[in-house]
């Protein structure tokens, strides 16, 4: 709800009454909803970098307000005028002086809504990269702890972060300065990607270190692969046994019906027998029938 300003007359009987005139007070009224804020493509930028905030309101808004937080007070940054329901602002270049702690809020009507909630602005590059590894190798299964070593050689730390893209940043406090752990899980497929850390001073807490080297962690259930190499092995044996047998059927109804030469051995030689039957009705039925045909 947006605050509006009340003027309150203070009346009493007590000595120590008095007369409050042109007291300001907050007093809520009408029921907005509260903005949104949010960077793109990241709230951790490169020195000398650029970034977007983005502001959502409501479309009946019609003024926006950035602000960043100094000295324990939020004083404006910039404005935008114009109907619409998310407001764009652009910081460029990213420097010590625009990293820190950034609200906005939005007017409809007559009054201003409630403020967003706050959106840490870094930047990175003012100190050299630290180094990070891992104990549990590269891989992991899922429900395993997996650590994270983030160290400095040279630059005393305070304060170290472990990063990855789409997923929350880490920060660790470690009285040693120079390394800190970071311990994952129980990891499941969703901790894959690949991991970052950054090392800082508390009292800077917006001023980070460039980043380490990148280390990927891919989280694998090796289980269900196995069982999907096996089921396509399976398919694949299926497969060929499927075609052994349409090709031996193509062979049995496409080639010649001829016995074999081992087979013919065992059948009766029908040549011979067919020489015998005509040299029988060469001389043997022959002269018969001519010898009726002349007495006849």
């Amino acid at each position: 709800m947006a605050p509006r300003d009340i003027t309150l007359f203070c009346l009493g009987e007590s000595p120590n009454a008095v007369l409050c005139l042109g007291q300001k007070i907050q007093a809520q009224d009408g029921n907005f909803p509260i903005p949104i804020i949010s960077a793109t493509p990241s709230s951790v930028i490169p020195w000398n970098g650029s970034v977007k905030i983005l502001c959502r309101g409501t479309l009946e808004s019609y003024l926006y307000q950035l602000e960043i937080l100094e000295n324990l007070t939020y004083k404006q940054v910039e404005k935008q005028l114009g109907f619409q329901e998310v407001a764009e602002f652009v910081i460029n270049p990213m420097d010590t002086n625009t990293a820190g702690r950034y609200q906005c809020r939005y007017r409809r009507e007559r009054h201003w809504s409630a403020p967003s909630e706050a959106l840490e602005l870094v930047v990175t590059g003012l100190y050299d990269k630290p180094f990070l590894s891992t104990n549990g190798g590269h891989v992991a299964m899922p429900g395993e702890n997996i650590s994270f070593q983030c160290s400095s050689a040279h630059m005393s730390f305070d304060r170290f972060s472990l990063s990855r893209p789409g997923g929350p940043t880490l920060s660790r406090h470690r009285d040693a300065r120079l390394q800190v752990d970071f311990t994952l899980g129980p990891v499941n497929l969703s901790f894959s990607g690949v991991y970052t850390c950054y090392g800082w001073h508390s009292g800077r807490p917006y001023l980070w270190s460039a980043p380490s080297d990148a280390l990927e962690l891919v989280v694998t259930d090796t289980a269900s692969q196995d069982h999907t190499t096996e089921n396509w092995v399976r398919m694949g044996v299926a497969g060929l046994v499927l075609l052994a047998l349409l090709a031996i059927l193509a062979e049995n109804r496409l080639g010649p019906q001829l016995p074999h030469q081992e087979d013919q051995q065992d059948l009766p030689d029908l040549s011979r027998s067919w020489q015998k039957s005509r040299t029988e009705w060469t001389f043997g039925l022959t002269p018969k029938d001519h010898q009726k045909d002349s007495w006849s």
